[in-house]
């Protein structure tokens, strides 16, 4: 990774300005850190392989200006079945209507629901939305929609979720490796702090074949090579992030491994459904649990001490990013144009549990997803 030349930079538009640190953004959400990426870069590859091989430069994203028309533009996630997407929805949302654009939020039934969603693709091209911001549910298999949607002259941008395609015109995310490396490097600093001389892990990332699941396993085994004492990844056992699946999931982890077990890491869905099955087996006071991404579910277990930490990929911050460059993007705002931008990750335990910015990560308490907004007529 290259070392950014300029400490202060802020990302305004699609394009890199110097800007005075003090200076008043618009009305909005503070400023975003994150790195953008530009070309060259590896051809098809994730938002790693960019980090990786493409020119990084560290920053913040500001809030852009009112879009001077109603824009349309479709947002399709995977599910709206856990608190992660509510939160997306929740920075979705809020800042269509400070834009002033329109947004349909076009959720598929799940993770092994990918038909749905390249059906919901088909529906957004159809409609000639202005753009499409797609979370994929696969690494490969949306990449033919994506194409079919630029085809047609629809700005497409990646949001959370990974893929290869380079038919993109923006991937917003966060590095889906630093997920496990920032819950399991968090792992072997607390099992330091105890004094153990090795630890044995199981994995509950989620479904098998999408980018983040594998971000974090590749991040947990990067983690457990460099740890300083021995790091056994005893089971790692795939699904879709559904409650009632990840329970069964854990009983199975546990009737293997039992009291051998130390850590169980797991995804947003994953880490929350381990509780009942733990405790259901004794091994509450044991075996700690770490999720490799924050939802207000997990920030509550945290409080209450049923799970040990959390990575943060910080969801809302990332649909911020993600409308914000699809307004800009549509309105031909900006300079050169990066390939990615990653949103800095966080990691919440605690220790910093009462100071932690959850407005980044999570809607506000009690916020009921909504799906759709239309500016109104002026």
């Amino acid at each position: 990774m290259k070392t950014p030349r300029f400490r202060w930079l802020a990302l305004f538009g699609l394009g890199l300005s110097l800007v005075p640190a003090l200076a008043q953004p618009p009305a909005g959400f503070a400023p975003i850190p994150v790195q953008s990426i530009f070309r060259p870069l590896q051809a098809q590859g994730t938002a790693d392989d960019a980090l990786a091989s493409g020119r990084v430069v560290a920053g913040t994203y500001g809030p852009a200006p009112r879009a001077s028309k109603r824009w349309r533009i479709a947002f399709l996630f995977p599910h709206m079945k856990d608190p992660y997407w509510s939160g997306v929805a929740y920075g979705v949302i809020s800042e269509a209507r400070r834009l002033g654009v329109a947004a349909d939020i076009l959720p598929a039934s799940g993770y092994d629901d990918l038909q749905g969603q390249l059906k919901k693709m088909d529906q957004a091209i159809a409609a000639r939305y202005d753009a499409i911001v797609l979370s994929p549910i696969s690494m490969t298999a949306n990449n033919a929609s994506i194409a079919k949607a630029r085809a047609a002259g629809i700005t497409v941008l990646e949001l959370a979720n990974d893929s290869r395609s380079d038919e993109l015109d923006l991937k917003v995310t966060t590095s889906l490796r630093g997920m496990g490396l920032e819950a399991t490097r968090w792992v072997i600093r607390d099992a330091q702090r105890r004094g153990l001389k090795s630890i044995n892990l199981a994995l509950l990332p989620g479904p098998m074949g999408a980018g983040w699941v594998k971000g974090e396993v590749d991040g947990t085994r990067i983690a457990a090579q460099e740890a300083a004492i021995e790091v056994n990844i005893l089971d790692i056992r795939y699904g879709d992030s559904e409650r009632g699946l990840q329970s069964e999931l854990t009983a199975r982890i546990l009737a293997r491994h039992g009291r051998r077990l130390d850590y169980l890491l797991g995804c947003t869905g994953c880490a929350p459904a381990a509780l009942a099955p733990l405790k259901a087996a004794g091994l509450s006071d044991r075996v700690r649990v770490v999720a490799y991404d924050l939802t207000s579910d997990i920030a509550h277990l945290i409080r209450t001490k049923a799970i040990a930490a959390a990575a943060d990929t910080r969801g809302v911050s990332q649909a911020r990013v993600a409308i914000n460059a699809a307004v800009n993007l549509l309105e031909g705002r900006g300079g050169e144009r990066p390939h990615t931008i990653l949103v800095k990750l966080g990691m919440v335990d605690q220790q910093n549990l009462a100071s932690y910015p959850f407005d980044s990560s999570i809607a506000p308490e009690g916020y009921k997803a909504q799906l759709s907004y239309v500016p109104p007529k002026e």
